[in-house]
């Protein structure tokens, strides 16, 4: 019986793939990385890094680069668009005790790839692949075999286990037949990004949610490719209406004219508009198959809990890898991340998202009303803060699910 190669296959070169490879490869675990793409992609996608991820990327060593790259942001505020009100703010700051990184990052998730990939290339148990799609999958007792089109034509290879990091039209969850449950929304998110400056002119700290019952915003700041960096707009867009129609010049500077008047012309340097979905996958395991990040669940982007989700999926994935490849764990720990990790997904990050929509979009007035004071109070009262932002954070869900599944 031919020997099945001692290493992990993984389908995706974006964060989540990435950081399981490197987490892996650092244990000198073998990993090979298909991407389909040419190269690493710097579509300016999610940036926000929530405290409890940037704990886990400490533990890998990562942080300190991360930091570098992005920008410190202790501070997030909730506005009113109605009436012009700053609602609320709500500072890190009260977290000081409870973790050694009261602050979310603002890093551009492309930012963290090329991190990765650069620290990857000095280790020999890391092989990345671009320009290669995974086309199927499938798996017996002993290992599992993919299909593979490169640019040398289809090539199969074989693996103890296989990570779907694939987003969320993940071929690796499709192949392994695994449902993706959920709904999408009627909406779509139109993204806008300029160098306009709404800190100075606008009086925004660096992440801002602005409520308004027919067309919200958030507004918040990244780092870019250094000073003065890039702004970030995102709006609500009716299903109905052409695409092509929603990234013309004229319907953009109106867009932004509507919300945030300007003498001058704002100056974009980037749009994009994309279908939202609140989905989770079945399983996250199947056999010798798992998947993790957008492959695994997907939500709208307000309050930044997608890619941290992935981030987050990724390390407590490999953290159980190791243990079964190097301390003679059983296989059944991986059905541990499952169940941490979907909990999480379900309980936690599609419950806070779409709420947080809600919230932002509500119509009712007296909802909308009673929505604004009770985050003006708990602005108000530190303790009542705290707790809010332990939840904002990720740092109570995150070590809820933990203590409840040791």
């Amino acid at each position: 019986m031919e020997r099945v190669p001692e290493r992990v296959l993984i389908s995706g070169g974006g964060p989540v793939g990435l950081i399981c490879a490197y987490a892996l490869a650092k244990e000198n675990i073998p990993v090979i990385v298909f991407d389909e793409n040419s190269e690493l992609q710097e579509d300016p996608r999610a940036a926000t890094t929530h405290p409890a991820t940037l704990e886990l990327l400490a533990d890998l060593g990562l942080v300190g680069k991360v930091i570098e790259q992005g920008l410190i942001c202790p501070i997030f505020r909730f506005w009113d668009r109605p009436t012009g009100n700053l609602v609320a703010e709500f500072d890190h700051e009260l977290l000081r005790d409870d973790t050694d990184y009261p602050y979310v990052v603002q890093c551009e998730q492309f930012k963290l790839t090329r991190i990765l990939v650069d620290l990857m290339r000095s280790m020999t148990a890391a092989d990345i692949r671009f320009s290669h799609r995974v086309t199927s999958v499938s798996q017996g007792d002993q290992c599992v075999s993919i299909e593979v089109d490169s640019p040398n034509g289809i090539n199969h290879f074989q693996g103890r286990y296989l990570i779907g990091s694939d987003g969320g039209r993940s071929t690796v969850r499709t192949e392994a037949k695994i449902p993706f449950k959920g709904f999408t929304w009627a909406e779509r998110f139109l993204v806008l990004s300029t160098p306009f400056d709404f800190e100075a002119q606008r009086g925004m700290c660096h992440r801002n949610y602005i409520s308004d019952p027919e067309e919200w915003c958030n507004c918040f700041k990244v780092a870019g490719d250094g000073p003065p960096g890039l702004w970030r707009t995102v709006y609500p867009e009716a299903a109905d209406v052409p695409e092509a129609d929603l990234l013309t010049d004229e319907y953009i500077q109106n867009k932004l004219q509507n919300f945030f008047p300007s003498r001058d012309k704002y100056d974009i340097v980037h749009r994009n508009l994309y279908t939202v979905h609140q989905r989770v996958a079945a399983t996250f395991r199947k056999g010798r198959v798992m998947i993790a990040g957008d492959a695994a669940h997907v939500n709208n982007s307000i309050g930044g809990m997608g890619l941290n989700g992935g981030i987050q999926d990724a390390v407590n994935l490999a953290e159980k890898l190791i243990k079964v490849w190097k301390s003679g764990a059983s296989d059944s720990l991986l059905d541990k991340y499952n169940d941490e990790r979907r909990t999480f997904a379900i309980e936690f990050v599609q419950a806070q998202t779409i709420q947080n929509k809600n919230r932002l979009e509500a119509k009712d007035p007296k909802k909308r009303k009673k929505f604004l004071d009770d985050l003006q109070s708990i602005a108000a009262d530190s303790k009542r803060a705290r707790q809010f932002m332990l939840k904002s954070s990720m740092i109570e869900a995150m070590r809820r699910i933990q203590d409840r599944n040791r």
